[in-house]
């Protein structure tokens, strides 16, 4: 299997976007942030068809449309009694729009398919130069703000009494969390981006409850259903999301089992 190049870059760029992924959805997860996930990999397929449209990379079109979506609909979100109806409105949009900016560029119906549902086995070397800069910036950014950022993560409340300046951690996380989604897009497209970004943080949460350990668990699970998908779609010839998916959720599951069972016991 790794006797091919294809799969060597693969290899290596779901790597790094498992662990992207598995470190920030922890912090999805504790902020109560899935549905803005959900959000930006929707505005991310816009992006992407706007890259492809105006003829710019998709990976860059997807980035400039969830960084600068994610601060204003982080905004939005914090108005609870508007959210759900704000979040359908938006996600709408963005929608058509990718819909709209794919139907005036000139491009074959297969770029749709790859945006909507990844395509890294056909990933080049340059762009996994590109995930794997993009991937250590995130971490990179973590690292920086990893102490007030779990403090205003996990308590919200007390790190405002702190005197942090919670506002600008929230920023520092919408951003690491548009570039994330723009980064987990590329193995598992725009449709289902947020299953990295939200079930492996999930799990990790039923089995323990420090961050540091959160974190280990999170980026193992991510790391575990991405290296297991790309496996199993060079044997099968089908398609890595589906395996990716079907992994983080029974992981989710068992997880959510092994919870209830020990409370039982």
């Amino acid at each position: 299997m790794f006797g091919y190049e294809f799969m060597r870059e693969a290899f290596i760029a779901s790597t790094f976007i498992a662990i992207t992924a598995g470190l920030v959805g922890v912090f999805v997860v504790s902020r109560n942030m899935s549905f803005l996930s959900h959000t930006l990999s929707e505005i991310g397929f816009a992006g992407a068809a706007f890259g492809i449209l105006v003829g710019i990379s998709p990976l860059a079109g997807m980035i400039l449309f969830t960084l600068v979506s994610s601060i204003a609909v982080g905004s939005l979100s914090t108005e609870s009694s508007r959210r759900e109806a704000s979040i359908s409105a938006i996600s709408s949009l963005f929608i058509g729009l990718g819909i709209l900016f794919l139907s005036l560029s000139s491009e074959s119906s297969s770029y749709a398919t790859n945006i909507l549902f990844g395509s890294i086995v056909g990933i080049s070397a340059k762009e996994v130069q590109q995930l794997m800069i993009l991937a250590l910036f995130v971490i990179f950014v973590f690292i920086i703000f990893y102490k007030p950022l779990s403090f205003d993560s996990f308590d919200h409340i007390g790190a405002r009494a702190a005197g942090l300046k919670t506002r600008l951690l929230s920023i520092a996380f919408l951003v690491t969390l548009a570039l994330s989604v723009s980064i987990g897009a590329q193995i598992v497209g725009s449709l289902l981006v947020f299953v990295l970004l939200t079930l492996p943080g999930a799990t990790a949460k039923y089995l323990v409850h420090t961050v540091p350990k959160l974190i280990m668990v999170s980026v193992g699970l991510s790391l575990a259903g991405v290296w297991l998908g790309l496996y199993l779609a060079f044997v099968t010839n089908w398609p890595v999301t589906f395996f990716i998916s079907a992994f983080e959720v029974i992981a989710y599951f068992l997880g959510l089992s092994y919870k209830n069972w020990k409370l039982n016991h």
